[in-house]
């Protein structure tokens, strides 16, 4: 699978979205989108990004990804297309609750798949190994699909932070816990002969 040809892969988190603001569960539909800050911030992401050749901009179906990507895709002149496989993972019963038990309850299935127990869910939501069932594939797939190229993902926190680990040789569960998926900020990543590499996380370089 590796060692095919350079790949590098970009992946952005989207820009601050009213659900942010909110603290509202909102993984399902197309409900909040960004906020005024959000909208800067991806302007400014695309900014910084222009010049880099991308052969393609994949992002997540919901809202604040959706937009964030229309906007990276027309200033960088580059097509999007839409993968579920990038979605927020479904949180069940809490989406759009924004009170503090529901977090408690976000945080304890947090805790549960950190330590290893990838088949707790929140009750009506996805389990780890079922976010694993999507996004590792999609993936490899990309991997697959295109050599020494740029491609640019747009997706979420939660999902980039219980993927990462798998995926990423140099991201495990102690540098990850380390570290802040901000909005908008790239985590860049490259294929080597022994699996995926990070080697930006924002302004940060992995040796």
């Amino acid at each position: 699978m590796f060692g095919r040809g350079e790949v590098k892969i970009y992946f952005v988190r989207h820009g601050e979205s009213e659900a942010n603001l909110l603290r509202e569960f909102s993984n399902r539909g197309f409900k909040h989108g960004l906020t005024a800050r959000g909208l800067q911030q991806v302007k400014q992401l695309a900014r910084d990004l222009e010049g880099i050749p991308f052969a393609q901009i994949y992002t997540s179906p919901i809202k604040r990804t959706f937009q964030t990507a229309q906007i990276l895709g027309e200033w960088l002149n580059c097509p999007v297309e839409v993968a579920d496989a990038l979605r927020e993972f479904d949180c069940g019963e809490l989406e759009g609750k924004s009170d503090f038990g529901s977090w408690e309850i976000y945080d304890g299935v947090f805790r549960q798949w950190v330590a290893g127990n990838w088949a707790a869910r929140i009750p009506g939501g996805e389990s780890h190994l079922e976010i694993q069932g999507r996004f590792i594939p999609f993936i490899h797939g990309l991997i697959q699909k295109y050599r020494d190229e740029n491609i640019l993902l747009v997706g979420h926190g939660g999902t980039y932070r219980c993927m990462f680990p798998l995926v990423i040789t140099n991201l495990d569960l102690d540098t990850l816990s380390e570290l802040n998926i901000d909005h908008t900020m790239p985590m860049i990543v490259e294929t080597r002969p022994d699996g995926l590499f990070c080697t930006h996380w924002g302004k940060f370089a992995f040796d």
